[in-house]
């Protein structure tokens, strides 16, 4: 299965250099409690600024919180609005990794087809 929300952050703080986005990830890490995600955005930024400081720590916050559950990840990444597209996709990324993280399969089936260009290998 997933790892823990704790885990998870802990894993990726120890690979970021000491910077921004490090000091950020340890914010982030100390608010996994925290259950409002505006509260949450208003202090870790929401990409707002189009940075990496302003939207990894954020992303990361919400997949941690959400493992496992790519719809819950979705709409409590997204209704804080700011570079929704980005930190969707940064969170989706990572809750998406495992098979229990997928997104929901009526989501699937209502996307569109792949250009005939695009390589598909079967999972």
């Amino acid at each position: 299965g997933p790892p823990t929300p704790e885990a998870l952050l802990d894993g990726v703080i120890a690979l970021v250099p000491r910077s921004a986005v490090g000091a950020g990830l340890r914010r982030a890490r100390d608010m996994l409690d925290y259950g409002d995600p505006g509260t949450v955005a208003a202090v870790l930024g929401s990409g707002r600024r189009t940075s990496a400081h302003d939207t990894v720590p954020f992303a990361l916050w919400s997949a941690a919180r959400a493992l496992g559950d790519f719809e819950r990840m979705f709409w409590t990444t997204a209704q804080v609005g700011g570079d929704v597209d980005t930190t969707c996709a940064i969170a989706g990324g990572v809750v998406a990794a495992t098979e229990a993280g997928a997104p929901p399969a009526d989501w699937l089936g209502q996307t569109e087809e792949l250009p005939e260009w695009v390589p598909v290998t079967a999972s």
